[in-house]
């Protein structure tokens, strides 16, 4: 009886309306739904337990700890598609920058690209002709979208410290614009 699912977030995460207690008879069930503001980029956690009463029971209330639920934002950002047009307006309307230096035990100039564009779940832009061959630099152009229709830009330059020797690093900078942070 009474059973109640109680439940805390971290991070930038909000709980919007506490889950109402239900009255459950014996190997009976229900389901319960909570709603959880997402307020920014960052990864959250949802901490959860059910606690209720046992009839005739004069103990405190039982209380059982649920799993935690991880809030990875890489799970809302899906690689995005727009025309190098589309691209330039974007990047000049978009109000929030970060500059990100480049420091990073990859050698290969293109298998940096893909690996960052793998690990940020960005579409590179820049086309394959513009890209390939073997040079001591690289630029290219990267887009995202998050599932909440936001979208993420990225500039990506970055060269062979020496450029004749392939086991030089990698220097250079990444720039990531958006409409606001987070």
């Amino acid at each position: 009886q009474n059973v109640s699912l109680e439940l805390a977030t971290v991070g930038d995460l909000k709980l919007v309306d506490k889950p109402t207690p239900v009255t459950l008879a014996p190997n009976d069930f229900s389901n319960i739904k909570a709603t959880v503001k997402v307020a920014s980029t960052e990864n959250g956690v949802i901490f959860s337990t059910i606690s209720y009463d046992v009839r005739g029971s004069t103990s405190d209330r039982n209380c059982v700890y649920l799993q935690d639920i991880k809030i990875d934002i890489m799970d809302y950002i899906v690689p995005g598609n727009i025309t190098d047009i589309e691209f330039r307006q974007m990047w000049s309307d978009f109000e929030w920058e970060n500059k990100v230096n480049v420091m990073t035990p990859i050698r290969d100039l293109r298998e940096f690209l893909n690996h960052l564009s793998t690990s940020t779940n960005m579409k590179v832009l820049t086309g394959d002709a513009a890209i390939e061959g073997e040079c001591g630099f690289l630029a290219a152009n990267l887009c995202a979208h998050s599932i909440f229709g936001e979208d993420a830009l990225a500039n990506v330059s970055v060269e062979k410290a020496l450029p004749m020797d392939d086991s030089s690093p990698i220097v250079g900078h990444i720039r990531i614009r958006a409409k606001s942070q987070g």
